[in-house]
C-alpha cells in the first residue's frame, strides 16, 4: 500500500492575493452557502479591517481548496485579529488542511506582532490550536451569538465591544 501525502506536503500555501478573492467567495458560498451572510461574525467582516497579509489560502494546483481570513480589530480597546472564515473544500478535509490554515494564520498574526485572535467556532476543534472559551466571555460582538462560542488565544481575559 503506498502511503497519502500529507497535505502540508502536497498542496501549496499562500496569503491571499487580490485575484483569489473570486476563488474564495466561491468556495464559501459552497461551504456555507447564502446563510453565511446572517451570522454574527458576517457583521465583524462588516466592520473590521480585512488583513490579506495574514490570510491564507490552500491550492491543489490551480485549485483553491481552502481559505482562512485575518481580520483587525479591537476588544476594549486591545488590539485583536478575528479569525474567519475557515472553509476548506470536502475532499480534502480529511488531511488536515483546515488545520494547517489555522495554524499558518496564527503563525502570521504573531510575526505580525498580533498574537491575540479572536473566532467564533468550536472549541473542541479549535482548542488543539491554543483556543480557548474563557478570555473571551466577556467579548460584545455585533449582533447575537452563542458566548460559549466566542474564542480567544493569546489573552488572559479580553472585555468589551468589538470594534476597529
Amino acid at each position: 500500500m503506498i502511503a497519502q501525502p500529507s497535505a502540508e506536503q502536497a498542496l501549496r500555501f499562500s496569503f491571499e492575493q487580490p485575484q483569489d478573492a473570486e476563488a474564495i467567495e466561491a468556495l464559501l458560498d459552497h461551504a456555507f452557502g447564502p446563510g453565511r451572510f446572517t451570522k454574527v461574525s458576517e457583521r465583524v467582516r462588516e466592520i473590521a479591517e480585512f488583513r490579506p497579509d495574514l490570510s491564507v489560502c490552500a491550492w491543489d494546483g490551480a485549485r483553491l481548496v481552502g481559505s482562512v481570513r485575518m481580520w483587525k480589530a479591537h476588544v476594549g480597546g486591545q488590539p485583536v485579529i478575528f479569525l474567519g472564515p475557515l472553509a476548506v473544500e470536502a475532499d480534502v478535509r480529511k488531511h488536515g488542511t483546515g488545520g494547517l490554515l489555522v495554524q499558518r494564520a496564527c503563525a502570521a498574526a504573531d510575526a505580525a506582532g498580533c498574537p491575540v485572535v479572536l473566532l467564533v467556532g468550536d472549541e473542541p476543534y479549535f482548542g488543539r490550536f491554543g483556543f480557548t472559551a474563557a478570555p473571551a466571555k466577556d467579548v460584545r460582538l455585533p449582533g447575537p451569538v452563542d458566548q460559549r462560542r466566542v474564542l480567544a488565544r493569546g489573552a488572559e481575559a479580553l472585555s468589551g465591544a468589538l470594534t476597529v
